[in-house]
This record gives structure tokens, C-alpha cells and sequence, in this order.
């Protein structure tokens, strides 16, 4: 299942880099992170919960950027495995100078897997749309907070 948009970000694309670019920075944006570790620079692992359902699904997420070209396009690829599910997602972003600030097209690949993939696209797609604006909303939040200095 494919997912891709545009978000139109108030900062620049150096601010919204150092966000999308840092993995603790990634962390933050993510619903659900239940603990989080980074190995080096180009991998990481998040537990999280996936609501979905009763109780949510647990899943331990293994990060991997792939490719980077700073300020301006980046990919990464996330494997999740939980009870019932195996996940496999690949993300781009690519940011582009848009007046004062930054147009950050995006592009997610969601592969599912196991029971929980047998639920199909259709009782699929609103969880993961639903999951997709959330990050979106948080990254708003997190680049408004750089550009203005007061990043926690």
C-alpha cells in the first residue's frame, strides 16, 4: 500500500533537515514510541504501539536510512515485527525551497504482513492514513519549535 503528499512546513529546509534527518528527532514524531535506541548513525530501533483494534499491536521497529542528500532528499526503511504482523515500509522525503519556507513531498511503501496483513487495504489504509497525519502533525510541530529555538 502506497501513501504520498505534500506538506508545506513554515522554516527552512536546513531546520526541517535537522528534524527529519535525526533519528531522536524521528522518535519524537512517531505515535506510539514506547522506548527507543540508537545503534549509529544509520540505524535505529524503536518499540512502539500500533493502535489497532483492542489494545494495539506491539512492535519492535528496525530503521535504516538508505539514502541522503542533505537539505534535500532522504529515505529510510523501517522493518516491524510483532505477534501477527511483519512489517516492511520504505519513506522519501525530498524538500524543495517553497517562498519563506519548504515543500517536503513524501512517499510511504507499507507492506503488512501475517493476520494482521490479512485484514486487508481496506481496514488497513484508514489506520494507516490515520498514523501518517499524526507524524505529519507532529513534524509541523517540531519544525515550528526548531525555527523558533525552543526544541526540547
Amino acid at each position: 500500500m502506497i501513501v504520498s503528499g505534500t506538506k508545506e512546513l513554515s522554516a527552512s529546509r536546513k531546520t526541517v533537515w535537522s528534524v527529519i534527518n535525526e533519528p531522536s528527532e524521528m522518535a519524537k514524531l512517531m505515535p506510539g514510541v514506547e522506548s527507543f535506541e540508537i545503534t549509529d548513525e544509520r540505524h535505529w530501533t524503536a518499540k512502539v504501539k500500533v493502535p489497532l483494534g483492542l489494545g494495539g499491536l506491539k512492535m519492535t521497529m528496525n530503521f535504516e536510512k538508505l539514502e541522503e542528500r542533505p537539505l534535500e532528499f532522504a529515505s529510510m526503511r523501517a522493518k516491524g515485527q510483532g505477534v501477527g504482523a511483519l512489517m516492511d515500509m520504505t519513506t522519501a522525503f525530498t524538500l524543495s525551497d517553497s517562498g519563506e519556507g519548504t515543500s517536503m513531498a513524501w512517499e510511504a511503501d507499507v507492506k503488512i504482513a501475517g493476520p494482521v496483513g490479512a485484514m486487508g487495504q481496506r481496514v488497513l489504509q484508514p489506520i494507516v492514513n490515520q498514523q501518517v497525519s499524526q507524524v505529519l502533525a507532529a513534524l509541523e510541530e517540531r519544525v515550528v519549535a526548531a525555527s523558533s529555538g525552543s526544541v526540547e
